[in-house]
């Protein structure tokens, strides 16, 4: 399982945050059904190590607050310009409680209509929401897509095989994946350029231009 050290804070102004973060650390807050809320703080380095492993679908373990505490990565504040994490949120969970949880997807395998047709995969859900006891929490659910063999097949929520223990609170119903057929480009044709009109045109401009020549000496 995957681990963070954490130290109490006390809650600061705007000067304390930026030397809180000078130093290394991000705040953050800790809270649950049977958890007082309360401020911490974290290595950011550590931080970005476990959240690239863990995302929003893992169990986190948090020490350092007396007892050892299992969370979820709830919600991460990013800074706009330098896509930092600066805060989090962490809820903790408990061991025989269920709990509601969007996991990605993971496809796997090759579709037929992709290999052998050319087709386009097109996925229209990438996470699924389930409820699942923490210990049975997966980090990502497979997609098998080898079953799509043409462009009218399509995966549904109720062809996923979810792990044991897993029950998905998305309609079975709901579209998962399909192939789309590849259109291709076709450039639009310039057509010929009709030599013989531009010589016609050019002619009677000429023309044009003598004769309004010749009118002009009459006139004087």
């Amino acid at each position: 399982m995957l681990e963070l050290e954490a130290t109490e804070r006390k809650r600061a102004g705007k000067r304390a945050l930026v030397s809180l973060r000078d130093e290394g650390f991000m705040p953050a807050v800790i809270y649950g059904r049977k958890e007082k809320t309360a401020s911490i703080k974290i290595s950011q380095r550590d931080f970005k190590k476990v959240f690239k492993m863990a995302g929003e679908s893992s169990i986190v373990s948090i020490k350092g607050l007396g007892d050892e505490k299992q969370v979820l990565i709830h919600d991460v504040d990013f800074d706009p310009v330098t896509s930092e994490p600066r805060h989090v949120d962490f809820y903790t969970v408990e061991k025989d409680k269920k709990i509601s949880v969007k996991v990605p997807l993971e496809f796997t395998h090759e579709a037929p209509a992709v290999k052998e047709l050319g087709g386009i995969l097109v996925k229209t859900l990438h996470e699924l929401e389930i409820e699942v006891l923490p210990k049975d929490l997966p980090h990502s659910i497979e997609v098998d897509i080898s079953s799509i063999k043409d462009f009218e097949t399509s995966l549904y929520v109720r062809d996923i095989a979810l792990p044991e223990g897993v029950v998905t609170l998305v309609s079975l119903d709901e579209a998962v994946a399909s192939v789309a057929e590849a259109k291709e480009e076709i450039e639009e044709e310039k057509p010929a350029a009709d030599i013989e009109s531009i010589e016609v045109e050019a002619k009677g401009k000429q023309a044009s231009e003598e004769e309004g020549g010749e009118n002009k000496e009459s006139s004087a």
